[in-house]
Protein backbone atom coordinates (compact mmCIF):
# COMPACT_ATOMS: atom_id res chain seq x y z
CA UNK A 1 0.00 0.00 0.00
CA UNK A 2 1.60 3.30 -0.96
CA UNK A 3 1.59 6.12 1.75
CA UNK A 4 -0.47 8.68 -0.27
CA UNK A 5 -3.25 5.60 0.24
CA UNK A 6 -2.53 4.97 3.30
CA UNK A 7 -2.94 8.97 4.45
CA UNK A 8 -5.92 9.01 2.81
CA UNK A 9 -7.65 5.81 4.15
CA UNK A 10 -6.62 7.72 7.80
CA UNK A 11 -8.11 10.68 6.93
CA UNK A 12 -11.31 9.51 5.35
CA UNK A 13 -11.49 7.33 8.94
CA UNK A 14 -10.60 10.50 10.88
CA UNK A 15 -13.64 12.23 9.17
CA UNK A 16 -16.11 9.66 9.72
CA UNK A 17 -15.45 9.67 13.08
CA UNK A 18 -15.61 13.19 13.65
CA UNK A 19 -19.50 12.83 12.50
CA UNK A 20 -19.93 10.22 14.53
CA UNK A 21 -20.05 6.28 13.69
CA UNK A 22 -23.42 6.19 12.58
CA UNK A 23 -23.21 8.40 10.03
CA UNK A 24 -20.75 9.27 7.53
CA UNK A 25 -22.39 12.32 6.57
CA UNK A 26 -24.91 14.95 8.44
CA UNK A 27 -28.14 13.27 8.24
CA UNK A 28 -31.33 15.75 7.67
CA UNK A 29 -34.15 15.09 9.54
CA UNK A 30 -37.72 17.18 8.45
CA UNK A 31 -40.54 17.96 10.62
CA UNK A 32 -44.11 18.15 9.63
CA UNK A 33 -46.09 20.34 12.04
CA UNK A 34 -49.53 22.16 12.28
CA UNK A 35 -48.05 24.47 15.11
CA UNK A 36 -46.62 27.55 13.14
CA UNK A 37 -46.49 29.36 16.00
CA UNK A 38 -43.59 27.14 17.56
CA UNK A 39 -41.36 27.73 14.34
CA UNK A 40 -39.01 30.26 16.72
CA UNK A 41 -38.95 27.91 19.86
CA UNK A 42 -38.07 24.83 17.54
CA UNK A 43 -35.00 26.83 15.75
CA UNK A 44 -33.94 28.87 18.69
CA UNK A 45 -34.15 26.10 21.13
CA UNK A 46 -35.01 22.76 20.73
CA UNK A 47 -33.12 22.26 17.49
CA UNK A 48 -30.03 23.47 19.07
CA UNK A 49 -30.21 21.29 22.16
CA UNK A 50 -30.81 17.94 20.19
CA UNK A 51 -27.83 18.70 17.49
CA UNK A 52 -25.40 19.77 20.38
CA UNK A 53 -25.75 16.11 21.62
CA UNK A 54 -26.02 14.51 18.36
CA UNK A 55 -23.38 15.49 15.87
CA UNK A 56 -24.14 14.19 12.46
CA UNK A 57 -28.06 14.26 12.49
CA UNK A 58 -29.48 17.90 11.28
CA UNK A 59 -33.17 18.75 12.24
CA UNK A 60 -35.40 21.20 10.21
CA UNK A 61 -38.78 22.33 11.65
CA UNK A 62 -41.27 23.02 8.42
CA UNK A 63 -45.01 23.63 9.83
CA UNK A 64 -47.60 24.59 7.70
CA UNK A 65 -50.90 26.40 8.45
CA UNK A 66 -53.25 24.71 10.87
CA UNK A 67 -56.43 24.40 9.18
CA UNK A 68 -54.71 22.81 6.41
CA UNK A 69 -52.58 20.32 7.92
CA UNK A 70 -55.04 17.37 8.00
CA UNK A 71 -55.67 17.49 4.68
CA UNK A 72 -52.05 18.44 3.70
CA UNK A 73 -50.37 15.79 5.63
CA UNK A 74 -52.70 12.75 4.73
CA UNK A 75 -51.85 13.87 0.95
CA UNK A 76 -48.11 14.01 1.75
CA UNK A 77 -48.16 10.54 3.03
CA UNK A 78 -50.22 9.12 0.34
CA UNK A 79 -47.72 10.98 -2.14
CA UNK A 80 -44.70 9.46 -0.35
CA UNK A 81 -43.59 13.22 -0.26
CA UNK A 82 -43.65 13.73 3.64
CA UNK A 83 -40.94 14.55 6.12
CA UNK A 84 -39.05 11.96 8.25
CA UNK A 85 -41.57 12.75 11.80
CA UNK A 86 -45.13 13.62 11.66
CA UNK A 87 -46.14 15.91 14.41
CA UNK A 88 -49.55 13.63 15.95
CA UNK A 89 -52.53 15.67 16.52
CA UNK A 90 -54.66 13.29 19.27
CA UNK A 91 -56.63 10.31 18.63
CA UNK A 92 -58.31 9.46 14.92
CA UNK A 93 -56.16 11.28 12.52
CA UNK A 94 -52.64 9.76 13.51
CA UNK A 95 -54.70 5.87 14.22
CA UNK A 96 -56.02 6.35 10.64
CA UNK A 97 -52.71 6.90 9.73
CA UNK A 98 -51.06 4.15 11.55
CA UNK A 99 -53.43 1.88 9.95
CA UNK A 100 -52.66 2.90 6.77
CA UNK A 101 -49.12 2.15 7.62
CA UNK A 102 -47.92 5.50 7.27
CA UNK A 103 -46.68 5.59 11.12
CA UNK A 104 -43.99 3.50 12.51
CA UNK A 105 -44.78 1.21 15.78
CA UNK A 106 -43.04 2.40 18.32
CA UNK A 107 -43.64 -0.14 21.06
CA UNK A 108 -39.86 -0.40 21.62
CA UNK A 109 -38.78 2.99 21.41
CA UNK A 110 -36.37 3.77 24.04
CA UNK A 111 -37.84 6.42 26.17
CA UNK A 112 -41.44 5.32 25.53
CA UNK A 113 -41.34 3.61 29.03
CA UNK A 114 -41.79 7.00 30.21
CA UNK A 115 -44.93 7.34 29.42
CA UNK A 116 -47.97 6.38 31.38
CA UNK A 117 -51.10 4.66 29.50
CA UNK A 118 -53.19 7.81 29.54
CA UNK A 119 -50.57 9.88 28.29
CA UNK A 120 -50.23 7.80 25.66
CA UNK A 121 -53.75 7.27 25.04
CA UNK A 122 -54.29 9.50 22.17
CA UNK A 123 -51.66 7.83 19.98
CA UNK A 124 -52.62 3.76 21.03
CA UNK A 125 -54.64 1.49 19.32
CA UNK A 126 -57.84 0.77 20.84
CA UNK A 127 -56.90 -2.47 22.07
CA UNK A 128 -53.72 -0.92 23.65
CA UNK A 129 -51.30 -2.94 22.17
CA UNK A 130 -49.39 -0.42 19.77
CA UNK A 131 -48.34 2.69 20.48
CA UNK A 132 -46.98 5.43 17.41
CA UNK A 133 -46.65 8.67 18.36
CA UNK A 134 -44.62 9.86 21.27
CA UNK A 135 -46.39 12.22 23.73
CA UNK A 136 -45.39 15.54 23.55
CA UNK A 137 -47.74 17.58 25.80
CA UNK A 138 -51.06 18.67 27.00
CA UNK A 139 -53.65 20.76 28.27
CA UNK A 140 -54.88 21.57 31.49
CA UNK A 141 -58.48 22.61 32.44
CA UNK A 142 -59.56 24.93 35.05
CA UNK A 143 -60.01 28.49 35.90
CA UNK A 144 -58.16 30.91 35.51
CA UNK A 145 -58.94 34.12 38.08
CA UNK A 146 -58.24 37.71 38.76
CA UNK A 147 -55.86 37.88 42.08
CA UNK A 148 -56.32 41.61 42.24
CA UNK A 149 -60.08 41.64 42.57
CA UNK A 150 -60.25 38.38 44.67
CA UNK A 151 -58.30 40.25 47.13
CA UNK A 152 -60.23 43.26 46.95
CA UNK A 153 -63.56 41.82 47.69
CA UNK A 154 -62.13 39.42 50.25
CA UNK A 155 -62.31 35.94 48.40
CA UNK A 156 -60.83 32.92 49.23
CA UNK A 157 -59.80 30.52 46.19
CA UNK A 158 -62.75 27.78 46.31
CA UNK A 159 -62.74 24.58 46.65
CA UNK A 160 -66.38 23.40 46.62
CA UNK A 161 -69.06 23.78 44.84
CA UNK A 162 -70.95 26.35 47.31
CA UNK A 163 -67.98 28.16 47.67
CA UNK A 164 -67.59 28.46 44.13
CA UNK A 165 -71.17 29.81 43.82
CA UNK A 166 -70.71 32.03 47.28
CA UNK A 167 -67.58 33.47 45.71
CA UNK A 168 -69.86 33.77 42.17
CA UNK A 169 -72.18 35.95 44.67
CA UNK A 170 -69.98 38.37 45.98
CA UNK A 171 -68.52 39.41 42.93
CA UNK A 172 -71.97 39.60 41.41
CA UNK A 173 -73.19 41.82 44.53
CA UNK A 174 -70.44 44.48 44.29
CA UNK A 175 -70.85 44.60 40.43
CA UNK A 176 -66.95 45.89 40.19
CA UNK A 177 -66.42 42.85 37.73
CA UNK A 178 -68.40 40.83 35.49
CA UNK A 179 -68.20 37.07 37.73
CA UNK A 180 -67.22 34.60 34.50
CA UNK A 181 -66.41 35.86 31.36
CA UNK A 182 -67.78 33.15 29.20
CA UNK A 183 -69.82 33.59 26.19
CA UNK A 184 -72.17 31.00 24.12
CA UNK A 185 -71.80 32.04 20.97
CA UNK A 186 -69.14 30.51 19.33
CA UNK A 187 -70.16 27.00 21.07
CA UNK A 188 -67.15 25.26 21.56
CA UNK A 189 -66.05 26.77 25.18
CA UNK A 190 -69.20 26.41 26.33
CA UNK A 191 -67.99 22.34 26.20
CA UNK A 192 -64.51 22.65 26.41
CA UNK A 193 -64.30 25.67 29.57
CA UNK A 194 -67.72 24.39 30.78
CA UNK A 195 -68.73 20.55 30.27
CA UNK A 196 -65.50 18.99 30.53
CA UNK A 197 -63.90 21.37 32.61
CA UNK A 198 -66.06 20.54 35.73
CA UNK A 199 -67.87 17.22 34.19
CA UNK A 200 -64.61 14.54 35.54
CA UNK A 201 -65.47 15.52 38.81
CA UNK A 202 -69.24 14.20 38.41
CA UNK A 203 -68.26 10.80 36.79
CA UNK A 204 -64.95 9.85 38.64
CA UNK A 205 -62.66 10.41 35.61
CA UNK A 206 -61.09 7.51 33.90
CA UNK A 207 -63.53 5.35 35.29
CA UNK A 208 -66.75 7.11 33.98
CA UNK A 209 -65.04 7.70 30.53
CA UNK A 210 -64.07 3.99 30.48
CA UNK A 211 -67.26 2.77 31.40
CA UNK A 212 -68.90 5.12 28.66
CA UNK A 213 -67.09 3.55 25.97
CA UNK A 214 -67.97 0.33 27.35
CA UNK A 215 -71.30 0.79 27.37
CA UNK A 216 -71.89 0.18 31.18
CA UNK A 217 -72.90 4.08 31.63
CA UNK A 218 -74.80 6.13 29.66
CA UNK A 219 -74.84 9.76 29.22
CA UNK A 220 -78.43 10.13 30.69
CA UNK A 221 -76.70 8.74 33.76
CA UNK A 222 -76.98 11.02 36.88
CA UNK A 223 -73.59 11.67 37.02
CA UNK A 224 -73.51 12.88 33.32
CA UNK A 225 -76.24 14.87 33.89
CA UNK A 226 -75.48 16.82 36.46
CA UNK A 227 -72.05 19.05 34.72
CA UNK A 228 -75.21 20.11 32.37
CA UNK A 229 -77.43 21.11 35.64
CA UNK A 230 -74.30 22.72 37.05
CA UNK A 231 -73.39 25.03 33.56
CA UNK A 232 -77.61 26.05 34.11
CA UNK A 233 -76.60 27.64 37.02
CA UNK A 234 -73.44 29.83 35.55
CA UNK A 235 -76.10 32.20 33.42
CA UNK A 236 -76.80 34.24 35.98
CA UNK A 237 -72.77 35.17 36.36
CA UNK A 238 -71.60 35.63 32.47
CA UNK A 239 -72.60 39.26 32.57
CA UNK A 240 -75.41 41.07 29.96
CA UNK A 241 -75.39 39.61 26.27
CA UNK A 242 -73.14 36.38 26.63
CA UNK A 243 -75.28 35.00 24.24
CA UNK A 244 -73.51 37.23 21.42
CA UNK A 245 -69.94 37.21 23.24
CA UNK A 246 -67.16 35.38 21.19
CA UNK A 247 -64.43 33.30 22.34
CA UNK A 248 -61.34 37.11 21.85
CA UNK A 249 -64.78 38.63 23.56
CA UNK A 250 -64.14 36.41 26.50
CA UNK A 251 -60.46 36.18 27.03
CA UNK A 252 -60.85 40.97 26.29
CA UNK A 253 -63.06 40.86 28.96
CA UNK A 254 -60.57 39.06 31.47
CA UNK A 255 -57.46 40.44 30.65
CA UNK A 256 -58.41 44.18 30.20
CA UNK A 257 -59.94 43.37 33.97
CA UNK A 258 -63.42 43.45 33.58
CA UNK A 259 -63.68 40.06 34.75
CA UNK A 260 -63.01 38.11 37.66
CA UNK A 261 -63.12 34.23 36.84
CA UNK A 262 -62.26 33.06 33.57
CA UNK A 263 -63.40 29.16 32.57
CA UNK A 264 -59.82 28.43 30.98
CA UNK A 265 -57.52 25.84 29.27
CA UNK A 266 -53.90 26.22 30.23
CA UNK A 267 -53.17 27.08 26.64
CA UNK A 268 -54.31 30.78 27.41
CA UNK A 269 -51.14 31.37 29.98
CA UNK A 270 -48.60 32.69 26.96
CA UNK A 271 -50.90 35.15 25.74
CA UNK A 272 -52.42 36.12 29.26
CA UNK A 273 -49.02 37.15 30.59
CA UNK A 274 -48.52 39.37 27.90
CA UNK A 275 -51.61 41.06 27.97
CA UNK A 276 -53.51 41.27 31.99
CA UNK A 277 -51.90 43.76 33.98
CA UNK A 278 -52.75 42.14 36.69
CA UNK A 279 -51.62 39.40 38.91
CA UNK A 280 -53.64 36.40 37.81
CA UNK A 281 -54.20 32.91 39.90
CA UNK A 282 -55.74 29.82 39.06
CA UNK A 283 -57.82 26.51 40.44
CA UNK A 284 -59.33 23.35 39.45
CA UNK A 285 -62.78 22.56 39.52
CA UNK A 286 -64.29 22.59 42.58
CA UNK A 287 -65.52 19.22 43.87
CA UNK A 288 -69.28 18.50 45.58
CA UNK A 289 -67.95 18.69 48.82
CA UNK A 290 -65.07 19.03 51.00
CA UNK A 291 -62.74 15.77 50.87
CA UNK A 292 -63.97 14.68 48.08
CA UNK A 293 -61.57 13.07 45.40
CA UNK A 294 -60.82 15.40 42.33
CA UNK A 295 -59.67 15.20 38.87
CA UNK A 296 -58.92 17.44 36.21
CA UNK A 297 -58.83 16.84 32.27
CA UNK A 298 -55.42 16.77 31.38
CA UNK A 299 -55.96 16.77 27.62
CA UNK A 300 -53.01 15.01 25.50
CA UNK A 301 -52.97 17.18 22.61
CA UNK A 302 -49.84 16.60 20.62
CA UNK A 303 -47.56 13.87 19.91
CA UNK A 304 -44.91 13.10 17.08
CA UNK A 305 -44.50 10.44 15.52
CA UNK A 306 -42.08 8.64 12.73
CA UNK A 307 -42.91 8.34 9.13
CA UNK A 308 -43.05 4.53 7.91
CA UNK A 309 -41.20 5.60 4.30
CA UNK A 310 -38.54 7.93 6.13
CA UNK A 311 -35.24 6.78 4.65
CA UNK A 312 -33.61 8.11 8.07
CA UNK A 313 -35.39 6.27 10.28
CA UNK A 314 -32.24 5.25 12.39
CA UNK A 315 -31.78 8.59 12.96
CA UNK A 316 -35.40 9.54 13.21
CA UNK A 317 -35.91 7.06 16.19
CA UNK A 318 -32.78 8.82 17.92
CA UNK A 319 -34.60 11.90 17.44
CA UNK A 320 -37.66 10.38 19.22
CA UNK A 321 -36.17 9.05 21.95
CA UNK A 322 -34.94 12.70 22.61
CA UNK A 323 -38.03 13.81 22.61
CA UNK A 324 -39.19 10.98 25.05
CA UNK A 325 -36.83 12.76 27.18
CA UNK A 326 -36.71 14.77 30.33
CA UNK A 327 -34.08 17.08 28.59
CA UNK A 328 -36.71 17.68 26.24
CA UNK A 329 -40.13 18.03 28.22
CA UNK A 330 -37.91 20.48 30.04
CA UNK A 331 -36.95 23.20 27.26
CA UNK A 332 -40.70 22.31 25.79
CA UNK A 333 -42.67 22.80 28.69
CA UNK A 334 -40.85 26.00 29.75
CA UNK A 335 -40.98 27.54 26.17
CA UNK A 336 -44.56 27.41 25.74
CA UNK A 337 -46.00 27.10 29.28
CA UNK A 338 -49.41 26.23 29.31
CA UNK A 339 -48.44 22.88 27.24
CA UNK A 340 -47.44 20.38 30.17
CA UNK A 341 -45.17 17.70 29.40
CA UNK A 342 -46.89 14.04 29.92
CA UNK A 343 -43.47 12.30 30.59
CA UNK A 344 -43.94 10.42 34.13
CA UNK A 345 -40.44 12.83 35.54
CA UNK A 346 -42.13 16.23 37.00
CA UNK A 347 -40.30 18.94 35.19
CA UNK A 348 -39.44 22.11 36.94
CA UNK A 349 -41.52 25.28 35.74
CA UNK A 350 -40.71 28.43 35.89
CA UNK A 351 -44.08 30.44 35.20
CA UNK A 352 -45.86 30.49 37.86
CA UNK A 353 -49.39 30.09 36.96
CA UNK A 354 -47.85 27.47 34.77
CA UNK A 355 -46.73 25.74 38.37
CA UNK A 356 -50.00 26.07 39.76
CA UNK A 357 -51.98 24.11 36.62
CA UNK A 358 -49.10 21.11 36.56
CA UNK A 359 -49.34 21.38 40.68
CA UNK A 360 -52.98 19.69 40.43
CA UNK A 361 -51.70 16.34 38.69
CA UNK A 362 -50.20 15.65 42.29
CA UNK A 363 -53.40 15.89 44.46
CA UNK A 364 -56.11 15.31 41.53
CA UNK A 365 -56.53 12.30 39.14
CA UNK A 366 -56.10 12.92 35.72
CA UNK A 367 -58.47 11.95 32.37
CA UNK A 368 -58.82 13.20 28.58
CA UNK A 369 -62.26 14.71 27.38
CA UNK A 370 -64.42 11.88 27.24
CA UNK A 371 -65.40 13.02 23.49
CA UNK A 372 -62.54 12.29 21.83
CA UNK A 373 -61.81 8.82 21.73
CA UNK A 374 -64.10 6.09 20.21
CA UNK A 375 -67.06 7.38 21.03
CA UNK A 376 -66.55 10.92 19.24
CA UNK A 377 -66.23 9.02 15.91
CA UNK A 378 -69.74 8.63 14.13
CA UNK A 379 -72.26 10.85 13.22
CA UNK A 380 -73.82 12.78 14.78
CA UNK A 381 -70.25 13.95 16.48
CA UNK A 382 -70.61 13.57 19.78
CA UNK A 383 -67.73 16.40 20.60
CA UNK A 384 -69.50 18.79 18.12
CA UNK A 385 -73.22 18.05 20.03
CA UNK A 386 -71.85 18.74 23.01
CA UNK A 387 -71.02 22.24 22.28
CA UNK A 388 -74.29 23.05 20.74
CA UNK A 389 -75.90 21.74 24.04
CA UNK A 390 -74.11 22.92 26.49
CA UNK A 391 -74.31 26.26 25.28
CA UNK A 392 -78.00 25.76 24.96
CA UNK A 393 -78.35 24.49 28.59
CA UNK A 394 -76.36 27.63 29.34
CA UNK A 395 -78.56 29.83 27.36
CA UNK A 396 -81.57 28.00 29.21
CA UNK A 397 -83.09 26.85 25.88
CA UNK A 398 -83.00 23.31 26.77
CA UNK A 399 -83.23 21.22 30.49
CA UNK A 400 -80.15 19.50 31.53
CA UNK A 401 -81.95 16.28 30.89
CA UNK A 402 -83.36 16.68 27.33
CA UNK A 403 -79.53 17.72 26.45
CA UNK A 404 -78.16 14.67 27.82
CA UNK A 405 -80.97 12.90 26.19
CA UNK A 406 -80.16 14.47 22.71
CA UNK A 407 -76.56 13.33 23.26
CA UNK A 408 -77.24 9.83 24.05
CA UNK A 409 -79.94 9.63 21.12
CA UNK A 410 -77.28 10.42 19.44
CA UNK A 411 -74.65 8.27 20.23
CA UNK A 412 -77.15 5.24 20.21
CA UNK A 413 -77.86 5.90 16.31
CA UNK A 414 -74.01 4.82 15.21
CA UNK A 415 -72.40 3.47 18.65
CA UNK A 416 -72.47 -0.05 19.76
CA UNK A 417 -70.21 -0.81 22.32
CA UNK A 418 -67.93 -3.75 21.97
CA UNK A 419 -68.55 -6.69 24.30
Amino acid sequence: MTTKLLTALLLGTSILGSAGMAYAQDVTLNIESWRNDDLAIWKDKLIPAFEAKHPGIKVTFSPMAPTEYNAAINAKLEAGSAGDLITCRPFDLPLAQYKLGQLDKLNDLPGIENFSDVAKSAWTTDDGKDTFCVPMASVIHGFIYNKDAFDQLGIKVPTTNDEFYAALDKIKADGTYIPMAMGTHDQWEAATMGYYNIAPNFYKGEDGRIALIKGEQKLTDPQWVAPFAELAKWKPYLGDGFEAQTYPDSQNLFTLGRAAIYPAGSWEISGFNTQAQFKMGAFPPPVQKAGDPCYISDHTDIGIGLNSKSPNKEAARTFLSWVASTDFASIYANALPGFFSLNTTPVELKDPLAQEFQSWRQKCKSTIRHSAAIVGRGDPNLDLETWRESANVINGTVTPEAAAKKLQDGLDSWYKPAK
